[in-house]
C-alpha cells in the first residue's frame, strides 16, 4: 500500500557477545522505520502525541532468517499493509549491504486517545496524509 526504506549501521551496542545483533533491537528497528515512514507523509509522532494520540504496539512479530552483524549496513523496507482503522499494521523486511533478506516483521498498533487510555480511530488527517502520498506515487 505504502513503503518507504531507511538505512541504519549497526554499531556495538547493536550486538552480543557473539557479533550478532541482538534480537530484542529488531523492535528498535521497526520503530525507526516506521516513525520514519509515517515522517515521510508528513506526519510525526510528535504531532499524534499533541493531538492526545498515542501508538501502542498491540502485536509484534519477527522471523530471523539470518543474523545481522556489526557494521552491516541494513535496509530497512517497512510498509503500511492496509488503510488504517482504530489499528495501523506495519511489514518490515531487513536486508545486509550484500541484499541478503535478513529479517522479515510484523507490527500492529492501535490508535489510543492517552487522556482516557480508549482505542479510537485513526485522524482524518493522518488517513488523508497516507491517500495524498499514495496519489503522488
Amino acid at each position: 500500500m505504502l513503503s518507504h526504506q531507511v538505512s541504519y549501521r549497526v554499531c556495538y551496542a547493536d550486538t552480543d557477545q557473539m557479533g550478532y545483533v541482538y534480537y530484542g533491537n529488531y523492535a528498535r528497528f521497526y520503530e525507526i522505520a516506521r516513525v520514519e515512514t509515517l515522517r515521510n507523509i508528513g506526519v510525526s509522532y510528535k504531532v499524534l502525541e499533541d493531538a492526545g494520540i498515542g501508538l501502542p504496539v498491540y502485536e509484534n512479530y519477527s522471523k530471523y532468517h539470518a543474523p545481522a552483524l556489526y557494521d552491516d549496513l541494513l535496509r530497512i523496507d517497512c510498509t503500511l499493509i492496509k488503510m488504517p482503522s482504530a489499528r495501523i499494521e506495519f511489514e518490515y523486511k531487513i536486508y545486509n549491504q550484500s541484499e541478503a533478506l535478513l529479517h522479515e516483521g510484523k507490527t500492529t498498533l492501535v490508535f489510543m486517545e492517552l487522556a482516557t487510555k480508549k482505542v479510537v480511530k485513526a485522524p482524518e488527517w493522518l488517513i488523508t496524509a497516507i491517500l495524498d502520498k499514495r496519489s503522488d506515487a
